[in-house]
């Protein structure tokens, strides 16, 4: 279903072929129906602030929020492998499973990296996504309850995915990640300290911010300029 595609536009780092996709997003999220009313309401904020923000003080909002706070990493294995040896067993796994789907990874992001586990799941069958979803399902909603306890409108997208996953933070892997202190991404000299301890090469460079939307966008067949192309498919 494309409203994966969507979700994980709206997860990548904000730019202007995103901004001007937003009502191509809202017309899919609309027209699919896996979000009910009560759900697309409440990503309202987001998607008008996307729309009608300064680039740049969107682009740092998302930075400060996912690249400097390791408890806000959309890099989902992080959360449960850390930078251990783990973590890198999880993604060739995790990248056998695209590559069985038939989904190649053509950018510099992580295999585990939410919006690409998004954009695999949007090529699925709708059971088979929601399953792969709930593997996840208990880091999702804890970063579902990280957000909203951040009042950012980041909050509505987790949420919503967390419901699609029928996840919540009553689990003891929830309960386990959710005992964890939230980092200050205000505190750059601790936040520097931890990334310095260990660092994973499994992949491409996963610098922060990367712009990675461009291609999403254009792998969703969303238009970049609403006005000038048809509605989304």
């Amino acid at each position: 279903m494309k409203t994966f595609k969507a979700l994980s536009a709206l997860l990548s780092y904000p730019t202007a072929d995103l901004q001007s996709a937003v009502p191509a997003i809202r017309d899919v999220l609309e027209a699919e129906g896996l979000l009910h009313l009560g759900q697309r309401l409440a990503l309202e904020p987001l998607l008008a602030g996307m729309e009608e923000g300064d680039i740049y003080d969107l682009q740092e909002r998302y930075v400060l929020l996912f690249d400097r706070s390791r408890t806000l990493s959309l890099n989902l294995f992080e959360h449960i492998h850390g930078e251990s040896r783990d973590r890198g067993g999880a993604m060739v796994d995790l990248l056998e499973t695209y590559r069985t789907g038939g989904f190649d990874l053509t950018g510099p992001e992580l295999p585990d990296h939410l919006p690409v586990l998004l954009e695999f799941l949007s090529t699925r069958p709708l059971t088979e996504a929601q399953e792969i979803l709930a593997d996840a399902g208990h880091i999702i909603a804890v970063l579902a309850e990280r957000l909203t306890r951040r009042d950012t409108p980041y909050a509505a997208v987790l949420t919503a995915l967390a419901k699609v996953a029928n996840a919540g933070t009553d689990s003891p892997e929830a309960e386990a990640l959710l005992s964890e202190k939230d980092d200050d991404p205000e505190d750059l000299e601790a936040l520097d300290a931890v990334y310095e301890e260990a660092q994973v090469t499994f992949a491409p460079d996963p610098n922060a911010g990367c712009p990675i939307s461009r291609d999403i966008l254009a792998r969703m067949d969303l238009p970049r300029n609403p006005a000038a192309a048809g509605p989304a498919q």
